[in-house]
This record gives C-alpha cells, structure tokens and sequence, in this order.
C-alpha cells in the first residue's frame, strides 16, 4: 500500500522503540493523524495466550465509561421480556418469528437472548457464530436480565475476544474525543483484559500493546 508524504513524515514522529504511556500515546496519536474524518481510536494486544488451548481463549466485556462514540444497534430475541427489552432502548425485539429473518438479513450489532430462546437458536448459529454474534454466557448476552444488559450495551458496553494468534482488537473511542476521556476508557478495556485472564496461563498475560488511530500510525503503549 502507497503512503503519502505527510503520512510518512507524520510516523516519523512515533519513536518505534519505545513504548509510551497512555497519555503521552493519545497525544502522539492526535498529533500524527493525517485523515480528515473522525477516526476511531484502537487498541490491539498481544498476549502470550495459547489459543490452540480451549481453556486458554479469551472472551470477555467492557464497559466504557465513554463509549466507542458509535452507537450500537441491540436486537434482543425473548418469549418472556419484550415489554422490558423495548423501555431499555433495544432497537429490534422479536420472538422465534426473528430466527427465520436472521438466516436472511442481520441488521444489528449485538443480539441478546434470554435462555429459553438458545436450543432455538441453534439453527442460525453457522450464520451468527462466524460473525461474532451468538449470543453467548461469557459475554453475558444470554441473560435474564435484559433491562440491565440493553442499556449497558446502549452505553459503551463492548465485548472482546482473542483472535486464532491470541490477539485482542477494540475500538475506544473516537480521535475527536477529548484527551482524558480516551485514557480512562483505554484503562477501563486493560483491566477488563487482565482480570480475564485464562487460570491456566502462567506468567504475564500480556507481552504488547499498540495504540492507533484507524488509519494511523501504530504507537506501542506499556500497561
């Protein structure tokens, strides 16, 4: 991919070798954007997880105390809380009539279930499970508690997984979001990592972190 010479001049900024704190990080990083659109700010972790372990995966949530500045669009799938899943704020709420649509058309971001709906849900999980939107325990998108769980998601709540390498991606935020909001959420999603992690892996949980803006230039952070 060809880079332009304000984007090479911009990442000559960023020292490769160091890792920065995470205030100084959200600085550099408004500092070397080179897009004009409101970018939204990542961050991507290396852990020493070994995926290839079941007991090793990492699957998790966060809440941002400032959202990721992208609203999500809730669907909750319920035979027993659609009045309450409605006064939340979900977007969609349906019965077992949406299972039939969701083999045709997904058009949300999160879907929450409560469990009496997961057996029937079994059918559309080749077409949910490789997207990342079974609902899932972990995830606490199975649930009775559906008024709790929407307007958690409606604020800034995030679920986050390892990749097959044993990475972790998350959006944080937005570039135009000011300084201190961005470091308490990128601090709110760390811990969240670190108290997920696996009981069988020894040693440190995570070996890098990187912070970026989507199109930016990637600036390693310490924890």
């Amino acid at each position: 991919m060809q880079r332009g010479k304000k984007y090479k001049q911009m990442s000559e900024k960023v020292d490769k070798n160091k890792i920065y704190s995470i205030e100084e990080a959200v600085k550099l990083m408004k500092e070397v954007k080179t897009s004009k659109f409101d970018e939204s700010v990542e961050v991507h972790i290396k852990t020493n997880a070994d995926t290839k372990k079941t007991d090793q995966q990492i699957r998790s949530t966060v809440v941002l105390p400032h959202g990721t500045g992208k609203s999500k669009i809730v669907a909750v799938i319920t035979s027993t809380s659609a009045k309450e899943a409605k006064e939340a704020g979900a977007d969609i709420v349906g019965g077992e009539e949406m299972i039939e649509k969701l083999a045709k058309k997904i058009n949300f971001d999160v879907l929450v279930a409560t469990p009496e709906m997961m057996p029937k849900l079994a059918k559309v999980a080749k077409i949910l499970g490789p997207k990342g939107l079974m609902p899932n325990p972990k995830t606490e998108t199975v649930t009775v508690k559906i008024k709790e769980t929407v307007e958690a998601l409606k604020k800034g709540k995030a679920a986050f997984k390892s990749d097959d390498g044993g990475n972790i991606h998350q959006a944080v935020g937005k570039v135009s979001f000011e300084d201190a909001k961005l470091v308490e959420n990128i601090k709110a999603f760390l811990e969240s990592v670190e108290k997920a992690k696996p009981a069988t892996l020894k040693g440190k949980l995570i070996s890098g972190i990187t912070l970026c803006s989507t199109m930016g230039q990637g600036i390693k952070i310490g924890s």
